[in-house]
């Protein structure tokens, strides 16, 4: 069975928990520094979808990624941008599900009325960087040392996606 992508619903909490507590406790791709419990994240997708997206991805009934975007500032001059987020299951990587999650989410923020994706990557991520340039992204900006995980500070580089292609 293929990859199946559906809008996320809070009973996935606790499986997206699980693929994104591995990148939290063993990565610098995000900078949240301790496990996220399932209630969280629940709230977390409930938050995203009152406004925006989140998409869940299932390979034989078994939630393998996920993928969301919402504000990427909260002042109201900024509603048609967006910041997105792709996480993969350790075990999925590499066989186009992140590729397949984004591309969803992209014609999801263009159905959405986005006119502008911010993807944050924190450094080195060459798979993400990768994976940004595949979708379209262009690096628009580098944030030198702005983040402290596993006693080392990281750059953090800003790319830019025109979904509805302004």
């Amino acid at each position: 069975m293929g990859l199946i992508i559906r809008t996320a619903l809070e009973s996935d909490a606790g499986a997206i928990a699980a693929i994104y507590n591995w990148y939290v406790e063993n990565t610098i791709s995000t900078f949240e520094t301790a496990a996220v419990g399932a209630e969280e994240m629940r709230r977390r997708i409930r938050e995203k979808l009152d406004k925006h997206y989140w998409a869940a991805g299932l390979v034989d009934d078994v939630l393998i990624g996920y993928a969301y975007y919402g504000a990427f500032r909260p002042r109201p001059a900024y509603s048609h941008t967006a910041e997105s987020t792709v996480y993969v299951s350790r075990e999925s990587l590499g066989k186009g599900y992140g590729t397949a999650l984004y591309s969803e989410l992209i014609s999801a923020a263009r159905s959405g009325g986005v006119r502008e994706i911010i993807g944050v990557i924190a450094l080195p991520n060459p798979a993400s960087i990768k994976l940004h340039e595949k979708m379209g992204f262009r690096q628009v900006g580098l944030l030198h040392q702005v983040g402290h995980k596993f006693g080392s500070y990281i750059d953090v580089s800003l790319w830019q996606c025109s979904p509805a292609g302004a």
